[in-house]
């Protein structure tokens, strides 16, 4: 519904469309507030406002959706940015709005201090939170004292490893300057423990535990903790208590892909020779999952941002498995298997008539991956065109039909130049090998489950030095 010149208030109602996925509202002539309502979209990825006349606050309840896309930029909003969007990688997503303010993102200005009378009222409101907070707290324990207690539900703690700390090293240091990322599963902390080991510990979301979740919780993290590949990203420690859940991971120093590829760092630091290692690490890592486990398992979310990066930049393959049980815990009975299953742009396309995932589906997220390794772009971008991503752009650009020339079915490479990432070192390209490569992403692409190679034969083909393109 962008570039359409549309007016009037955004209504509240939005948040009873519980299975939007992509709201796209970009440069038209929307007004009024943005509703908070929108934030109680469960499985909303996708939110573009910008260029629209939109004034008000940014409502905190954005904060609790699992954004890919985030886009406020030019409108009339104001007041302080919420906490959760005051991160550098946000910044981007709401310039434009000259009244913003946050007292550390930077270049906003910091937010004024309150006049006098609004700190009186400010006081005053505080008292009356205070006594009234008081008199709750003595209600429940007149009411906790006449009825029985009921204990706090105990920790349980299942070490893989020996690290010498449990939760009650952790817990205090999950604080917001330690967050390093988010992701479908939870917020992620670096943590230095006391014997000086640094280590990723993830919080993950929906803290309401039920007896039920937490069996399926249990058995789910023993199989993980079990998982022992030099691709996949190791499981030292989970706790789980007091209605929160805590995983304990290794820590990666050259964060995800996607990070490395996108961020700051830019993609430059990653020649064609260490691309095609991290290529093959995760191809390894997947296989493992598909091909060794036993029950199979299936990521799920394959994606750059999942595939972590350590001090010599080899690869682990991140975040997998435990979707299952966040899902069965967000809807409502086997339905919710189904409801959230990748991120836009890796999505398989019979996804969308089968909504069942399988280890097919994690194929074609891997061949999107290797397409983003070889480009340096996202899977989506604006420099596509129109309903094209870089599934789509690549194939357009990288393949010819033979039978133009020769009449002769078939496919050949052209324009490889125009297809690789410029940043990387020209003198680092094997083309050959990128060739190769490419075949390889497509093959892993194609539109039908059927046609694409499982993960260990994508193994085989990546370490064939020898092989020709597929025709």
């Amino acid at each position: 519904m962008q570039d359409n010149m549309l007016s009037g208030e955004i209504p509240s109602s939005v948040g009873s469309w519980t299975d939007l996925t992509e709201l796209n509202l970009a440069r038209n002539r929307f007004s009024g507030k943005i509703p908070s309502e929108l934030g109680n979209l469960p499985v909303l990825t996708y939110l573009d406002l910008s260029g629209n006349l939109l004034s008000g606050g940014i409502p905190e309840a954005l904060t609790k959706l699992k954004l890919n896309e985030f886009n406020l930029s030019d409108n009339k909003l104001y007041g302080e940015v919420p906490l959760g969007f005051s991160k550098d990688w946000y910044l981007s997503s709401i310039l434009g709005n000259q009244e913003l303010c946050s007292p550390n993102l930077r270049p906003l200005p910091p937010c004024s201090k309150p006049k006098p009378a609004s700190l009186y009222i400010v006081v005053i409101l505080a008292v009356c939170a205070v006594l009234l907070l008081g008199s709750l707290v003595w209600i429940f324990k007149t009411k906790y004292h006449a009825f029985g207690s009921k204990s706090k539900r105990p920790w349980k703690v299942i070490a893989f490893q020996q690290i010498g700390c449990n939760q009650v090293d952790i817990i205090p240091q999950l604080k917001e300057e330690n967050v390093i990322g988010a992701g479908g599963s939870g917020r992620v902390y670096r943590v230095q423990l006391k014997t000086g080991q640094i280590v990723a510990v993830k919080r993950l979301w929906g803290d309401t535990i039920n007896l039920d979740s937490e069996l399926v919780f249990k058995s789910e993290v023993e199989t993980l903790g079990r998982i022992r590949h030099s691709n996949i990203l190791k499981l030292l420690l989970s706790c789980s208590g007091e209605d929160r859940r805590i995983l304990v991971y290794e820590y990666m120093a050259n964060g995800s892909l996607g990070d490395v590829l996108h961020g700051e760092k830019g993609g430059g630091l990653l020649d064609w020779p260490r691309r095609l290692a991290i290529a093959l690490g995760a191809a390894q890592g997947l296989a493992y999952l598909h091909h060794d486990c036993v029950p199979a398992i299936v990521h799920r979310d394959v994606k750059s941002n999942n595939i972590l990066l350590d001090e010599e930049w080899r690869p682990r393959v991140a975040d997998f498995g435990l979707a299952k049980t966040l899902h069965r815990e967000v809807g409502e009975g086997a339905d919710a298997m189904s409801r959230v299953a990748g991120s836009y742009g890796y999505i398989a396309p019979e996804y969308a008539y089968t909504m069942k995932v399988t280890e097919k589906s994690d194929v074609y997220s891997f061949g999107v991956l290797l397409l983003e390794l070889i480009t340096g772009k996202r899977p989506i971008d604006s420099c596509f065109g129109d309903n094209k991503d870089v599934v789509k752009w690549v194939s357009d650009v990288a393949l010819s039909s033979v039978e133009e020339e020769s009449g002769d079915a078939g496919e050949c490479y052209r324009d490889l130049d125009e297809l690789i990432d410029p940043r990387m070192d020209p003198s680092s390209c094997d083309y050959e090998e990128i060739e190769k490569v490419l075949s390889v992403a497509l093959l892993c692409t194609s539109a039908f489950p059927i046609n694409r190679p499982s993960m260990r034969k994508v193994v085989e083909l990546l370490k064939d030095k020898k092989l020709a393109p597929t025709k």
